[in-house]
């Protein structure tokens, strides 16, 4: 293999002709790469050779198997009739869900924080077109709503019943919690693979309002990955100074189903793409050598009834491996969600497929150990005024006026099922009545007795439920009861594997997008392992590991975009530290005569203007 110039260390995905990336410089099979900058962002790629000839297979129609399709229609050029998807469900989005039954009212799972370096999601939903704006695409319009009503929250925690927890929008961090942060930080991958949070932090950090905030935020336990919690702190170390208020985030109009799903599903749809739903993929057949791996057929139960397909060189297989939202169960009003430890087909074809070769991960690794994985949520819908108005008490802000209401999660600080809730620009679904609110809450201690409710969050009612938060809204004890039964109708959802992918592992416990020697068929989702540095439950990296695996199978001619570099950014970096230390400036236990010596000295380079910048020294 031959390349021209000197190119630095390959960035490219698996073999290559050419170790950077100027696309000038390829002189033989090209190979997928990654990219930054508006050169790579606008171009279009040209057609891949023999792709009209070629087919597509999905397994799951999560987030990451509809970007997938789209991708091979868009980039790719490929035919959408020539694209199935295969879903157990009879809905298309995976973990992005969003319904209104019958007999129990709206549910949503979980909510999505966004923000602007999300880099392939963007690029993808920038050809989507909006259900809602003419001539817009759906990026055009979250852009312009988040925009015109930025995202702040007003009251980020409470304690005692609703009062302001008056944290001060301070971090709390002692010198040792610093640093470890900064250890962790700079650690290399290998050195915290199998460790814990709790390995590798002590009591202070533990103590401190920057683990409330976070772990609240990402759903983070003492006993999720080290490594995980690294790759957090490179991939946002940037929102840093957002976390006290949550200002560096941003949220769709409409919960995730109606605002992401149905739109790209639409799409889908008029590009004549295939779903073929009531479908479970039970097992893949490989060919496996030494050298070459290949999928040759795939088998599943259609509405109860065995089919399958064969699959030779000219099929592509996308497999989503592992669920965050396998065995989910919801409750209702009168009745708790039940926590369903059973089959989990999504899993289970993991194990199969897994048992074949060891490059194709250890599933078990996350999915052994349900009592560390699993967390509850519930959504309530308001029936009348009276809770809304305690919403706005705590929020700020009026509940109904359609615009931001809390600006992300309330954590109640005191909660003994560390409860957080939200309610997001209502209505928070296109069917909602005008004088409901939909609010969302979870808990991070399910096995915990509740403050109000004497038992534990994963055996409560909706309506138990819904007398916890009205507690911890302030609500007086003499009213709760009847509030709770009248006033709201809450449906729980017990999720045995939500941060699953959050278990501690090593390298190789997820496999490569395109395992090594992969001949046609890829791993797509929250458990592929992506090259690039960056970290799961986010829909960032769903839409990634997609892009990933259609630019290697079919050898698409333009750069996947990168992670965006603020952990490699000095500025970024310096404000980090600054915002860590509270604000606080640097001290070196040295005297006040060589403090001031090294500053004149500072002062004329460029690093005393940015430590000046970042407020990690005095301009006095």
């Amino acid at each position: 293999q031959k390349t021209a110039g000197n190119c630095p260390p390959s960035r490219y995905y698996g073999r290559t002709t050419c170790f950077c990336r100027n696309t000038a410089h390829f002189t033989g099979t090209f190979k997928m790469y990654y990219s930054s900058g508006n050169y790579e962002a606008f171009a279009r790629p040209r057609r891949p050779a023999g792709v009209q000839n070629k087919s597509a297979w999905c397994i799951g129609s999560g987030l990451a198997s509809l970007a997938a399709a789209a991708f091979l229609i868009r980039d790719a050029q490929m035919p959408g009739n020539r694209i199935t998807i295969l879903e157990q469900q009879l809905l298309p989005g995976g973990a992005l869900d969003g319904i209104r039954t019958p007999d129990d009212g709206f549910i949503i799972r979980g909510g999505r924080e966004m923000e602007d370096h999300f880099e392939c999601l963007w690029d993808l939903y920038r050809s989507i077109p909006s259900l809602d704006t003419a001539d817009a695409s759906v990026l055009d319009e979250f852009y312009w709503l988040n925009k015109q009503d930025p995202n702040c929250s007003l009251q980020r925690t409470t304690v005692n019943q609703g009062d302001a927890a008056r944290t001060d929008g301070l971090l709390t961090l002692s010198d040792q919690a610093q640093y470890e942060i900064f250890c962790l930080i700079l650690a290399t991958r290998q050195s915290v693979e199998n460790k814990s949070i709790r390995d590798v932090f002590g009591e202070d950090f533990f103590s401190s309002n920057f683990w409330l905030y976070w772990r609240t935020m990402f759903a983070f336990q003492e006993w999720h990955s080290a490594l995980e919690m690294k790759l957090y702190l490179h991939r946002f170390i940037h929102h840093i100074a957002g976390m006290p208020n949550l200002s560096t985030l941003k949220f769709t109009k409409y919960n995730q189903y109606e605002s992401l799903v149905l739109p790209l599903v639409k799409w889908l749809q008029g590009h004549g793409v295939v779903f073929q739903y009531g479908t479970t993929v039970t097992d893949i057949d490989f060919h496996l050598q030494p050298n070459h791996r290949q999928a040759t057929r795939i088998h599943w139960l259609q509405n109860g009834k065995a089919g399958g397909t064969a699959l030779g060189p000219d099929d592509l297989l996308f497999i989503t491996n592992g669920s965050l939202t396998e065995n989910s169960d919801h409750g209702n009003h009168c009745n708790p969600a039940r926590l369903n430890e059973g089959p989990a087909p999504a899993w289970d074809l993991w194990r199969r497929i897994a048992a074949r070769d060891p490059v194709f991960g250890s599933p078990d690794v996350f999915a052994s150990c349900i009592p560390r994985t699993k967390w509850e949520s519930a959504t309530i819908t308001t029936l009348d005024a009276r809770i809304p108005a305690y919403i706005r008490k705590i929020a700020g802000r009026d509940p109904f006026s359609g615009q931001v209401v809390t600006g992300g999660i309330v954590t109640v600080r005191d909660s003994a099922w560390l409860l957080s809730w939200t309610v997001n620009r209502q209505p928070h679904f296109r069917q909602q009545p005008s004088h409901q609110i939909v609010a969302w809450l979870y808990g991070l201690f399910v096995d915990e007795p509740g403050n109000y409710v004497n038992k534990p969050m994963q055996d409560c009612t909706g309506e138990e439920i819904t007398r916890e938060w009205l507690y911890h809204l302030g609500v007086p004890p003499g009213e709760i009861r009847e509030l709770a039964a009248t006033g709201a109708a809450t449906v729980p959802v017990m999720m045995p594997y939500v941060t699953s992918f959050f278990m501690p592992r090593q390298a190789g416990d997820r496999p490569a997008v395109v395992p090594p020697a992969a001949a046609y068929f890829a791993f797509i989702g929250q458990f592929a392992e992506s090259r690039q540095r960056d970290c799961v439950f986010t829909t960032e990296y769903s839409v990634r590991t997609a892009m990933e695996a259609v630019y290697t199978l079919l050898s698409v001619d333009r750069g996947v975009p990168e992670v965006f570099n603020s952990a490699w950014d000095i500025r970024t970096l310096l404000a980090a530290s600054s915002h860590l230390r509270d604000g606080v400036e640097l001290n070196p236990p040295i005297p006040a005569f060589l403090q001031n010596l090294l500053l004149q000295q500072l002062d004329r380079t460029q690093i005393g203007a940015l430590l000046r910048e970042s407020h990690l020294v005095s301009d006095k």
